[in-house]
C-alpha cells in the first residue's frame, strides 16, 4: 500500500503547482489597450501595449500564423491584420 501512495506522490505535488502566468498579482488587462486596435503595429508599440496590459509576455499574431492554443493569463495577443494594423488585443 504504501509503494503505489509514494509514486503517486509526486503527481499529487506536481497538480498543485501553479502553472505559468498563474502567479499572484501577474495577470493581463487588455482593456488598458483597447485604444490602441486600429492603430499601426510597430516594436515601439507592442512595448507600450505590454507595459500598460501588465502582461509579462506579447504574442504578436499575423494573419495565417500558427499558434498555441495555451492560455496564459499573463499573455497579451496582438493580433494584426495583412498590412499590421491592430484588429484586436485580448490576453490569453
Amino acid at each position: 500500500m504504501i509503494r503505489p501512495l509514494a509514486l503517486s506522490l509526486p503527481l499529487i505535488l506536481a497538480a498543485c503547482a501553479p502553472m505559468p502566468g498563474r502567479e499572484a498579482g501577474v495577470l493581463c488587462n487588455a482593456d488598458r489597450v483597447q485604444p490602441m486596435v486600429g492603430r499601426p503595429y510597430t516594436d515601439e508599440m507592442g512595448a507600450r501595449a505590454k507595459e500598460r496590459s501588465g502582461a509579462r509576455s506579447l504574442r504578436v499574431i499575423r494573419p495565417g500564423q500558427a499558434v498555441t492554443m495555451d492560455f496564459r493569463s499573463d499573455r497579451l495577443n496582438l493580433d494584426l491584420d495583412n498590412v499590421d494594423t491592430i484588429k484586436a488585443a485580448r490576453c490569453g
